[in-house]
Formats: C-alpha cells, sequence, structure tokens
C-alpha cells in the first residue's frame, strides 16, 4: 500500500459503510409511522403497477425493490427512463400507477422533472431520500426519508442499505407480514456480524485482476450490480454484474481458467441454480466466491445467517463494502476520492 493512502480503517467509505447497520435500525423504528400511512393509502387505493426511477446505486437499490415487490406483493414493477421527460419530453400514462423515486440526494434534475411529469400524469409518487429538503422530496406526494446521516464518500454505502430496507419496510406492512417485518428488524444484527467476517479471499484473488462477472438472481440481482459498480468505481476494477440466468447466454463463454466471478446468494427458489453455476465455473477453473451462511460450502465468503431470504442482500453487501474498501487501497487507490467523479451527479 503506497505511504499517501488511509489505513482501511481511516477512510469515509470503511466508517459510512460501518454505520449502515446502525442506520438501518434507527431508520425502521422512525419511519414506521410513514410507511403505515403509505401502505393505508394504497390499501385504500390500490395502484396498477409499480413504476421505479433512480440512477447509479439508487437504481440498483429500484432493481431490489422490483423483486421484493413482485415476490412479496405479486404488483408487476418496470423500472423507468427519466430521460424521457427530462430531453425527449414524451407524456407518460401512468394513471393509478405507485412511483417510486430512489436518490440519495434528491438533486438530479433528470429524476426531479420525470417524478413531476409522473405526479402530473396520475401517479403517487414516493421518493424514497436522503436530502428531506431536495427538490425531489418537494415534487413527491408522500417522502420515505431513508435518514442515512451525512455521506461524504463518493461511493455511496449507507444510503443504499438504508434504500433496500427501506423497500422491504413497505412490502413488509402492504403485505401485512409481521414475519417480515421482524425479520428485517432483526437484520441489523447480521449486518454487524458480516461486517467482522474475513473476506480476504476476495481482496487477495482480486488484486491483479483485470475482469470480473458479478453474479445473482432475483434478490440477489441488485446486490450483484452495486458490487460491479463500486468494483469499478473504488477499485479501477472493470466488472459486469448478471443475472446467474443471464449469464450462460453468451457472457459465460469469457469464464475460463483464472477468470474470477463473484456471486451473490440468498437461500430461496434460486438458491440451487445459483449454486450449480457457480459450481459449473469452478470446474472450469475460474476463480469463484460464493456468498454463504455455511462455511463449508465450497468458495464459500461468509455471512450471517439471513432471518428471511429478502433480507439477505442488505447483510451480503454489507460485508461486501469492507471488502471493496480494502481492495481499493491493496490496488493503489484511495476509494475516497475515484478519478473523475463526484458526490452528487446531476444529469439533464
Amino acid at each position: 500500500m503506497s505511504n499517501d493512502l488511509p489505513r482501511p480503517e481511516h477512510t469515509r467509505m470503511f466508517r459510512e459503510a460501518g454505520e449502515s447497520p446502525d442506520v438501518v435500525a434507527r431508520q425502521i423504528e422512525a419511519n414506521d409511522v410513514i410507511v403505515r400511512g403509505l401502505v393505508q393509502r394504497l390499501l385504500n387505493a390500490p395502484p396498477r403497477f409499480i413504476v421505479t426511477a433512480a440512477r447509479g446505486s439508487s437504481d440498483h437499490a429500484a432493481t431490489f425493490g422490483k423483486y421484493v415487490f413482485e415476490t412479496q406483493i405479486g404488483l408487476m414493477t418496470a423500472s423507468a427512463s427519466p430521460s424521457v421527460s427530462s430531453i425527449y419530453h414524451t407524456a407518460q400514462r401512468l394513471d393509478g400507477a405507485l412511483y417510486f423515486a430512489i436518490s440519495q440526494s434528491g438533486k438530479s434534475p433528470d429524476l426531479v422533472r420525470h417524478a413531476q411529469a409522473a405526479k402530473q400524469s396520475g401517479a403517487h409518487v414516493v421518493a424514497l431520500v436522503n436530502v428531506e429538503d431536495s427538490p425531489l422530496a418537494a415534487a413527491a406526494d408522500t417522502v420515505v426519508p431513508l435518514r442515512a446521516g451525512p455521506e461524504t464518500s463518493v461511493a455511496a454505502t449507507k444510503s443504499y442499505l438504508s434504500a433496500l430496507s427501506a423497500l422491504v419496510h413497505i412490502a413488509a406492512r402492504w403485505r401485512g407480514d409481521d414475519a417480515l417485518f421482524d425479520a428485517l428488524r432483526a437484520t441489523p444484527a447480521a449486518m454487524r456480524a458480516t461486517w467482522q467476517a474475513d473476506w480476504s479471499p476476495l481482496v487477495d484473488g482480486l488484486v491483479d485482476a483485470r475482469n470480473l462477472f458479478v453474479v445473482g438472481r432475483g434478490l440477489g440481482l441488485g446486490a450483484a450490480q452495486e458490487a460491479a459498480l463500486k468494483l469499478k468505481e473504488t477499485c479501477g476494477l472493470h466488472a459486469e454484474a448478471f443475472s446467474a440466468a443471464e449469464v450462460k447466454h453468451g457472457p459465460m463463454a469469457l469464464v475460463g481458467r483464472d477468470f474470477p466471478v463473484l456471486f451473490f446468494t440468498q437461500r430461496d427458489e434460486s438458491w440451487a441454480g445459483t449454486r450449480a453455476v457457480a459450481a459449473e465455473f469452478a470446474a472450469r477453473g475460474a476463480k469463484v466466491w460464493i456468498t454463504s451462511p455455511d462455511a463449508s460450502e465450497p468458495h464459500a465468503l461468509p455471512v450471517a445467517e439471513a432471518p428471511h431470504p429478502v433480507c439477505a442482500p442488505l447483510i451480503a453487501v454489507q460485508g461486501f463494502y469492507r471488502a471493496a474498501n480494502a481492495l481499493a487501497l491493496r490496488r493503489g487507490r484511495d476509494p475516497d476520492v475515484p478519478p473523475h467523479l463526484n458526490k452528487v451527479t446531476q444529469t439533464v
């Protein structure tokens, strides 16, 4: 490590990511009245479908939200393109839609304009936003605060995980699923345990890597997308995210001896199939790592047992963030100041 670089525990990324379990715990308690109010409205006037709009890490949270709402509520959830409103100026037919805009800053002009257009077209706009006095919050019908507190590292960490917890909170109350809500409340403890887990095999294995696949399926796909972004952003490592179902449709041709592949898993219906893909890649000689609460699992990266499969991505990403921070420094990069990037990206 260069003498000019901080120690791993001294970066803003490390400090802020490490705050995530406490952020999630506080958010759940502080937001329950707001979430119950939103859910009552949804029960009184059920939406026809759900639309999400976001950029960057927040869009990966939206991917997670899609699987949460489609598996737990059974309601079609689609990702919108903010540019349809901001540069193409095309009106959308969103009457009767529930529209989620997800953002840390709430300042990106294209996202704000798209949320305003969605509201004008008849959607109920919900802003999941960290900055509560932001333009996006002002444009929303309902604001669900992320309550992550100040986030100064360019790499979003605690705001991403708090977006995931807010989405699970809404789904649990909407479904009337006390078991899922209790599992969410138990998740910060599992996040803390995973923060202390040893992911050094991943760090050691990627120090000299040039390319990487990150794979997840269903609820884990958003985690794979987020990990791939963070590896590019903080570590200068080209990483691509794929569904375990899609990686075999062409991309797998690149996977051979020593090609690194990181798998995010959860113990649901996707578990067996994702592990089978990991085993197939390992048999080809690829470098494989797979998140698993079972230490005896081949190629396991240790994570605490999730109290519910829906909560597993929060736990695994918590462990990943610490590993990504350490890997960036091992590769000679400061994760707090990635080149060419700013904390707030204001896309038009």
